[in-house]
């Protein structure tokens, strides 16, 4: 046998050079053009009856994108991570958080005299 003879020969499906007749024709579309903080231009595909969204994020950087060249959205703000003690401490003063763990200490140790609480 010489080289390849036995190859399979064919498509895949969707494959090869049809046209709109075989497929069907496309639906009506609309082109969107978005604009983000960083000068990025994209270009997005909708269909005739979408709405299209005011923003869209931008594919290549992220950032929120919108239909304005002039006016591009601002970045996010990316705030910190937090820890619950960091988000107490912004509602309670020290002085608020003494009183209180007062508190729990008394009715703890009431609550073991009590025999309420074995621990």
């Amino acid at each position: 046998m010489a080289g390849g003879g036995n190859a399979i020969r064919g498509s895949r499906v969707g494959a090869g050079p049809m046209g709109e007749a075989e497929r069907g024709e496309a639906a009506p579309r609309q082109v969107v053009t978005y604009f983000c903080a960083n000068l990025h231009r994209s270009v997005i595909t909708f269909a005739v009856e979408a709405t299209a969204p005011e923003s869209w994020d931008c594919p290549k950087c992220g950032l929120p994108a919108g239909l304005d060249s002039e006016n591009a959205p601002p970045a996010p703000k990316n705030e910190p991570y937090k820890t619950h003690l960091a988000y107490v401490k912004e509602r309670r003063s020290d002085k608020e958080a003494e009183v209180i763990l007062d508190e729990a200490i008394k009715l703890l140790r009431s609550r073991r005299k009590s025999g309420e609480v074995i621990f």
